[in-house]
Parts: C-alpha cells; structure tokens; sequence
C-alpha cells in the first residue's frame, strides 16, 4: 500500500529543499566519504568536526552487554517510565562501517517515551574490521537474546525490529535468518528506512553519481566493498531482495525521492508485498538519505508517523 503524504506540505517542501542545497554548498568545502579513511570519519563523526554535529548523549540510556556465541554485544537502551507495551530492536545506519549506537539517542528517547517500548540498540561490530557477516551475527545473537528473554526481563513478548540504511538492511537479514535458522516469525512490525537490499546496486544507486554532499554512487561502492569480500553479492544473506521474503512482519517502508536507494526501498516493498505481507511505503519528494535526523518540519512529522505505525504494531 502506498500511503498519502498528506502532511507534506508546499511549505514543508520549500524548507526541505532549502536545507538540502544549505548541505550540499557546505559539503564542497570537505572531502567525501570515499576520499578519507573510515577511521577519520568515525573520529569526526564522535568529536563534532567539520560537516559533522556531536551526537547528544542522554543519561537516561543504559548501556549492556549481550552474551553471544560470538562474544559480548553492547547495546543501549532506553526504558519507558510507565507500562511496556513492547520492545523495539533497533539497528543503527553508517553503511556498516561508521555510525554508533549512541549517535541517535534523542530520536530512540522518543521513540521509548511515546511508544510505551524498551528500545534496545544494537552495537554490532563494524567493517572493514570486521567483514560480513559480523554485523549480521551480532544483530542475529541479539534479536535471539531478545526472544529468549523478552518476557522475563520486560513482560512482554511484542518485538518490532527497525533501523536506517544499513540498519534497514540488517533488520531485514535479521528477519530472514530468524524465520530460517530458527523458526521465529512472531516479529510484529518492521520500520524500514531508506534502506540498502540489493548490494549489487540498484539501478539508481549505480547511476546517481558523484553529487558531494549526499550519499552517492562513489560513497556506496566504498561502503559496499569495505563490508564485502569478494563474493556473490546476489547471495540472499548479503542482499535480502533475492531471498524469500514470506512470513515476513506488517512493514513501514519510508524512503525520498533524492536518495541514491530509492529502488532499492521501491524494489523492496513490491517484492515484499508480492510476497503476501502486509507493507505500507511513504515517498518524499525531494527528500534526501538521513532526510529524517534534518531539523526540519518534514523530519519531524516523519518521525512522528514512525512511532506511530510502531504504536499500531504493538497493538496487534
């Protein structure tokens, strides 16, 4: 189902289009992503430098380790004050080699707060220090710990699972080796946002080009080869477009139309769809990848549609 963006407004559309021209005239000053190392850019990322803004650390988080068969999992999480009416399994974006769990926290507070969820962010192991399929192991070991323990440690057993870009991209994996490795189709939503599930590229992702200031084709194929060795990426357990996707939860796709992954959210949720689930895709004219952290109105009203669908799939 394609939904109405009834709250995107020509007002809301000026003020996005003007922050992204702001951004990319303020990019021309600094390298792109493929230019730089990944440890530069971790580093700039944590400390504020440059185009980067320091992530806002709250001290309502809780931090914990995840005991897995592949070592201790970090995770943060934020509590509701009140009732728990579920959990939401969060996966963090930064094309699997930058980006932390303590980088959205403000977002993920709200999330907690208004959705009544225990909101567990995953800090999975991060490439090219860790290649596939850490990442998955460690967001598949923690959705498991989740599972196992959820009514014990939270009183409930309502789990929706969730991230950005990459993120979306795990939580996709996440689904599938729940459903195949062990038996597990009792997720009750997926948020989805602009995310990667081809890692062949795209059409739109392999045509987009060098635009500085977004993600573009150059910054994907650094992405891509930093988490892959050489080895078929049309493996269903690399790029989940060419797996079965049936049994798969009720999901949020939310992608703009400015984003170098467009098809691949597009090619997603027809296939998702196709494949008899449940699936609702929100588009945004002009909207950019990240278009959701901008401090703008659009922003604002998307995150708020997100808690929303993950308030209803608690519900169900």
């Amino acid at each position: 189902m394609i939904e109405e963006t009834d709250f995107f407004s020509d007002e809301m559309q000026r003020e996005n289009d003007n922050f992204v021209e702001a951004k990319i005239l303020q990019a021309a000053d600094f390298p792109d992503l493929h230019e730089i190392s990944h440890i530069q850019t971790r580093s700039e990322m944590e400390s504020g430098i440059g185009k980067y803004i320091a992530p806002l650390l709250l001290d309502d988080a809780v931090e914990k380790n995840i005991s897995t068969p592949n070592g201790d999992v970090p995770v943060r999480m934020f509590l509701p004050q009140g009732q728990i009416d579920g959990i939401y399994l969060h996966f963090h974006g930064g094309g699997w080699v930058i980006g932390t769990a303590h980088m959205q926290d403000q977002k993920l507070k709200d999330i907690s707060d208004e959705c009544n969820a225990v909101v567990i962010s995953v800090e999975y192991r991060l490439a090219p220090e860790y290649i596939y399929p850490a990442a998955q192991d460690d967001c598949e070991d923690v959705a498991l710990w989740v599972i196992n323990n959820c009514e014990n440690e939270f009183g409930t057993k309502k789990i929706v699972v969730g991230g950005e870009s990459a993120g979306a991209h795990l939580s996709a994996s996440t689904l599938i080796r729940l459903r195949d490795k062990h038996q597990f189709t009792g997720f009750k939503g997926a948020n989805l946002v602009y995310g990667v599930y081809d890692l062949t590229m795209t059409p739109s992702a392999k045509l987009w080009g060098h635009e500085k200031g977004l993600l573009n084709t150059p910054g994907m194929e650094w992405f891509i080869d930093h988490y892959l060795p050489e080895m078929d990426r049309t493996d269903p357990d690399i790029s989940p477009l060419y797996s079965d996707l049936s049994d798969m939860p009720n999901a949020l796709f939310t992608v703009g139309t400015r984003d170098l992954l467009l098809d691949d959210t597009l090619f997603m949720h027809s296939r998702w769809e196709f494949s008899g689930n449940e699936a609702s895709l929100n588009v945004y004219a002009g909207a950019t990848h990240g278009f959701d952290s901008a401090p703008t109105q659009l922003a604002i009203n998307v995150q708020k549609r997100i808690r929303n669908f993950i308030v209803q799939c608690f519900s169900n």
